[in-house]
């Protein structure tokens, strides 16, 4: 197939939900957790979990870069952009996502802070050398797939020598994430939460490879199938994995192979590994503190690092009791399952990050009307 629309069939879906329908066994469950947060919104936007047998359980991970930001991170970016000498750029999924005390950067850009919204880091070179009496901070935020273009602005503003240019770098990695969700006592030892097999993430493996995610065939003994993002991906992705679990077989198979290779993209890994390193110990919103499990910038490249120029620290800030995005991110609840979804907590007055980013789970339920099974 070549075109989008060929992903998209209609008659292709309803083979695959046949076949899946055929080989589920009635007499066990299969619990299934896509990791990726786009993932999440094509299940929600083309119906995928209506066309499974009942005993197919679609478990939504935590793969989505802006629900996983704990509050604290957020209330750095925002007392940065509070100093009258910078501008900070962020992504739009970023604007809107609730800090402390319910403040955003929308809210904080309305009393005065100057926050650009951008869609890229290239956008926020281009600002620092446009403003040089001003310092710009890009808030850099996201899983593999992002890092490499935060690594090409560290490293072109070193070649332009612009001093007025920093990152305030926030870049998780996808495997720490799986290896807690698999140990963690929801999931381990027969736990609450039941996973018996991963949806892989596309877009990060396009860089990372399929590799990283051997061990935890091996390990832990769960199959993955890293997938696409149209609706035959994932369908096809879900009937791979139900063989695998019928037949005892526990692998990494690559259903986006028309992107994604084994040993991923060693130009983007050795930027990467240029600029950036592992940070001891990062704390994930619903994960906890995760040690080697995000990246922090090089002290080759200190210079252009925002939490080593504005000394930056971070404070552990509980999030809302009310939001159940922390239980929804680790899987032990779905967005239904939250006493404030639809209700106190909509897009436009979002309680938790996962009613904000285009990758949020509840976000998704809502923009396609999931909340309807209500």
């Amino acid at each position: 197939m070549k075109y989008v629309d060929e992903y998209r069939d209609g008659t292709l879906a309803s083979r695959i939900a046949a076949a899946i329908a055929a080989e589920a066994d009635p007499s066990r469950r299969y619990s299934i957790m896509e990791f990726c947060g786009g993932h999440t919104h094509a299940i929600c936007r083309y119906g995928i979990e209506d066309l499974l047998p009942a005993n197919v359980d679609m478990i939504h991970g935590p793969g989505c870069p802006v629900c996983v930001l704990p509050i604290g991170r957020l209330d750095m970016a925002i007392d940065l952009a509070r100093r009258p000498e910078v501008i900070l750029c962020a992504y739009g999924d970023m604007m809107r996502v609730p800090g402390s005390d319910r403040t955003s950067l929308t809210k904080a850009r309305a009393q005065g802070a100057d926050i650009r919204m951008v869609y890229g880091s290239a956008d926020a070179l281009r600002l620092a050398q446009e403003n040089p009496d001003r310092e710009v901070v890009f808030f850099a935020i996201g899983f593999e797939t992002t890092t490499p273009t935060s690594a090409v602005a560290i490293k072109q503003a070193a070649a332009l020598g612009l001093r007025n240019f920093s990152v305030f770098a926030n870049h998780v990695l996808t495997p720490s994430a799986i290896q807690t969700i698999l140990d963690s006592p929801e999931v381990a030892s027969s736990g609450a939460v039941r996973v018996d097999a991963f949806i892989g993430p596309g877009h990060v493996s396009t860089i990372i490879g399929s590799a990283p995610y051997e061990r935890f065939a091996r390990d832990y003994r769960r199959p993955i199938a890293v997938s696409g993002f149209e609706p035959l991906d994932i369908m096809q992705s879900i009937l791979m994995l139900v063989r695998q679990l019928n037949e005892g077989r526990c692998e990494v198979e690559n259903q986006f192979s028309r992107a994604v290779t084994r040993d991923g993209n060693a130009k983007a890994q050795a930027l990467v590994d240029e600029v950036f390193e592992l940070r001891d110990s990062f704390e994930w919103r619903g994960l906890g503190t995760i040690p080697d499990s995000a990246l922090q910038i090089r002290e080759a490249f200190a210079d252009w690092d925002a939490e080593r120029r504005w000394q930056l620290r971070y404070t552990t800030v509980a999030d809302n009791k009310a939001c159940s995005c922390g239980e929804i991110l680790r899987g032990a609840k779905k967005p239904l399952d939250c006493k404030i979804f639809g209700a106190v907590c909509t897009p436009e007055n979002p309680m938790g990050s996962c009613m904000v980013s285009p990758e949020g789970s509840c976000a998704a339920y809502y923009l396609y009307g999931r909340w309807r099974d209500a």
